[in-house]
């Protein structure tokens, strides 16, 4: 069993893990993903990326356990998976031409010493002005039913764009991989270091 878990079933999410090279196991944890009455978005995505961490601590006790958890900001409101076509469409066209903020929460629960780590990347897109059509084709055609903000950075999504900013552009992926980097070095798992 690798000493590192990744918990998300994302594909994407794996992927990304893959480029570092370092051998995990992955688990989709169960967890109810509704924001807080009142709670404040940073707060979410840390909540939510170390709950997800959390789930899986009891079935890898000797652990360095990955959670990570996403939401969109756009005008003051909070904006997770959009579910169905229909409010996926409906994204895309309040998001045409303006900028989205992109919050990614990052967990490293270290089950072995019962301490974590939690942090949270921002990354911003500006959206080009996009026609009815162009939406409904991309929803059509990707269908990103289960991606905060209605598209997939990794797909098609990247059509829709003006304009990408921040740090790290797999943040807006959902694995913030520069900032996870730094976690695992500094709890001894180095991606640069030896291999077993």
């Amino acid at each position: 069993m690798p000493h590192l878990i990744l918990a998300s079933g994302s594909p994407w999410r794996r992927q990304l893990l893959d480029r570092l090279g370092i051998p995990y196991a992955w688990e989709s944890p169960d967890i109810d993903e509704t924001p807080r009455p009142g709670e404040a978005p940073e707060a979410l995505v840390h909540r939510l990326a170390l709950t997800k961490a959390e789930r899986l601590a009891e079935r890898f006790p000797a652990h360095l356990i990955v959670g990570s958890d996403q939401v969109a900001l756009f005008d003051g409101e909070i904006l997770g998976k959009p579910g169905d076509a229909a409010r996926a469409r409906a994204n895309l066209a309040r998001f045409s031409g303006q900028r989205v903020r992109f919050l990614t929460g990052l967990a490293l629960l270290d089950t072995a010493h019962g301490r974590h780590r939690v942090c949270h990347e921002t990354y911003d897109v500006v959206f080009r002005q996009l026609s009815e059509d162009e939406i409904t084709r991309y929803v059509e055609r990707e269908q990103p039913l289960d991606s905060a903000g209605s598209f997939r950075m990794e797909g098609l999504g990247i059509a829709l764009f003006e304009k990408l900013e921040g740090d790290d552009p797999n943040t807006l992926i959902g694995l913030p991989l520069i900032r996870l980097c730094k976690m695992l070095r500094e709890a001894g798992l180095d991606p640069l270091g030896p291999q077993a």
